[in-house]
């Protein structure tokens, strides 16, 4: 076949989320480019795999890229690998992805495990309008903008250490916003937990979380009002319609995820 790039998302801590396609990839591939060639030995020796694994990671991205797109000029297929979940999100690939594009060659990307995703999932806070910010900025005036940002639900990666205090100020601007913290997420450790700013904040003020962390932050108070006031217009629309307002409400919760009884409430105030 002609040279392509095929990226290859990769266990965020279970081995067993590796898929079959990534490990078919990886057999089939002239060469396994990868973050850590210890990591992915470990993951291609549990699954009996045989490849020829090179770095590329932050460091030498540029030249290692100009060297890939080489061999796929030649007609070799290179699978990309980060050391955990899906390469270019919070990690190295960026480069190379954008290397082939410019020269023309194929590039395949194949679903799988994502932090970023189950982080949000396991929140049990609203999917439909949501971004991921990456690693959270350590200034803390840059940090106060990227949580003060309207956007729907932000899910970010946070370091440990630095989670009691992320919280603190998450707690400073709106003590009610909806938070979790999600940690070590598939490992045999795995927690989430659930509550307002400042019920977290109170909880890692004397402990930071141990090992890997992503934080999901609701939508902000200002979102929370201006989505609540368009469900309880949606609902008015349908009074006004002909429907009646208890089950108007309630269809336009089942839809949009609100409380029945808020928009109801809402729909009677406004009236």
């Amino acid at each position: 076949m002609n040279g392509r790039l095929v990226v290859c998302p990769t266990p965020i801590g279970n081995l067993e989320d590796v898929t079959l396609r990534v490990l078919s990839a990886l057999r089939d591939a002239d060469v396994v480019a990868c973050e850590d060639t210890r990591r992915t030995r470990t993951l291609l020796d549990r699954y009996g795999v045989s490849a020829q694994l090179v770095s590329y990671h932050e460091h030498n991205e540029k030249r290692r890229a100009a060297e890939l797109v080489e061999r796929m000029r030649k007609g070799q297929v290179v699978a990309l690998v980060s050391d955990a979940g899906m390469p270019l999100v919070s990690d190295p690939g960026y480069v190379l992805v954008r290397a082939c594009v410019a020269a023309g060659l194929p590039v395949e990307v194949l679903p799988g495990p994502s932090a970023a995703i189950a982080a949000l999932v396991a929140s049990a806070l609203p999917a439909d309008r949501w971004r991921f910010a990456g690693f959270l900025p350590r200034k803390r005036g840059e940090l106060r903008r990227v949580l003060s940002e309207a956007g729907g639900t932000l899910v970010a990666f946070e370091s440990p250490r630095r989670v009691p205090g992320t919280l603190a100020l998450v707690a400073e601007l709106d003590p009610d916003r909806e938070v979790a913290v999600c940690r070590e997420l598939t490992k045999a450790h795995e927690e989430v937990v659930r509550g307002s700013a400042a019920e977290l904040a109170r909880r890692y003020a004397e402990a930071a979380p141990k090992g890997e962390v992503a934080l999901v932050l609701g939508p902000t108070a200002t979102e929370e009002g201006s989505d609540r006031a368009a469900a309880v217009d949606a609902v008015r629309r349908l009074v006004e319609a002909g429907a009646q307002p208890r089950k108007a409400a309630a269809v336009v919760a089942e839809l949009t995820g609100s409380s029945a009884n808020v928009l109801y409430r809402g729909l009677t105030t406004r009236h």
